[in-house]
């Protein structure tokens, strides 16, 4: 039976479209001063003692505005407030006055609705920047006290954040914020979320947010997926491959070069070279000549690293099992690669001793 069902995957993957087609108040300083002692980001100064001057002299122009005229200040004062914001006393000013302006609205102008998403957007881009990311987080609560609308798109500045620092904890967090406060998910968000899940090794953590995405309806776009199926292959789990195949092609027609790769990938942990062989021949001849160009680089990875990062994925026992049968059969697959690919595939790495154990 199991002959049987690989026979079938197989069968499936060659015939599938892309081998058929081309194609801050006081009371809250206790609060803030705890904050302003942590260091978010490079470069950022978070225990400035004062804010800087151009935030200060707009923020009493506003709040002199409100509280003394009685008057909404004009809104370029607050834009330019949000772009001179340089470190996290500056934000503490702003949410201050962000809180000021909403009472405002409320009791004097008798208006019900937040400030529109693109101020919420700005805010928590300036958070980021200026490394206060508690209060970023803030600017994703409905129903705040600042009148921020939140978005996902804010989120996603946060996320980005995460992701340029390998930041899972961070990740977790907005991904809570997200699903409390009933931010729909977007295949952006799990562009992002996908990335960083690679990039520090959470096998775990992306499955369990991919299981989130599928259920709500997300679209994963082929970037996505590539991800995904490059982080299944490195892991050298072929039953969650197939899976992820399985998805990607109930939505999208063409394979890239990474998802084809990532199946040629698992038929050679599944010791069938030749359907391996027949994948790549095929990806060759389908593929655009600008998607072509890519092929010798990822025949290398394939060849000189894919096999050192699956024998790390796998424990002590299988090792050594692993890494001579790998070894036959990327030997084979490149031998019979005779389809006029012109790609010089260095076979160094797989003769050191040092680079698989034997």
């Amino acid at each position: 039976m199991q002959a049987v069902s690989n026979s079938r995957r197989v069968s499936r993957l060659l015939q599938s479209p892309i081998f058929l087609s081309f194609h801050l108040r006081s009371t809250e300083q206790p609060f803030l001063s705890g904050l302003a002692q942590r260091n978010y980001s490079p470069g950022v100064d978070n225990v400035e003692e004062t804010p800087t001057e151009a935030v200060k002299d707009l923020y009493d122009k506003m709040l002199q505005s409100v509280n003394v005229k009685r008057s909404m200040p004009p809104n370029a004062w607050l834009w330019s407030m949000i772009e001179n914001c340089k470190h996290s006393h500056d934000i503490s000013l702003l949410f201050d006055v962000l809180q000021n302006l909403r009472r405002f609205r409320l009791s004097n102008l008798r208006i019900h609705d937040d400030f529109n998403c693109s101020l919420c957007r700005e805010v928590t881009k300036a958070c980021v920047h200026a490394g206060a990311l508690d209060f970023g987080k803030k600017a994703l609560w409905k129903h705040n006290v600042y009148g921020l609308a939140p978005s996902v798109a804010s989120a996603h500045h946060i996320l980005t954040y995460a992701k340029n620092h390998n930041d899972t904890n961070l990740l977790v967090e907005v991904m809570k914020l997200l699903k409390r406060n009933d931010l729909p998910l977007q295949p952006g968000t799990a562009d992002i979320v996908f990335s960083i899940c690679y990039n520090t090794d959470e096998w775990e953590l992306i499955n369990k947010y991919a299981k989130r995405f599928v259920k709500a309806g997300v679209k994963l776009r082929q970037t996505s997926f590539e991800t995904w199926m490059r982080f299944a292959a490195k892991r050298g789990d072929t039953e969650s491959l197939w899976k992820i195949e399985k998805l990607r092609s109930d939505s999208m027609k063409q394979h890239t070069l990474a998802t084809g790769f990532s199946c040629a990938k698992g038929l050679l942990l599944e010791r069938k070279p030749n359907d391996a062989v027949a994948i790549i021949q095929v990806l060759n001849q389908t593929l655009s000549e600008a998607k072509k160009s890519g092929m010798k680089d990822e025949l290398q990875k394939l060849v000189s690293e894919w096999p050192l990062e699956v024998l790390k994925h796998k424990k002590e026992e299988e090792r050594k099992t692993l890494a001579a049968s790998l070894k036959s059969d990327i030997l084979d697959m490149v031998t019979n690669l005779n389809t006029g690919l012109e790609a010089n595939i260095s076979l160094e790495d797989l003769n050191r001793k040092e680079s698989i154990p034997q």
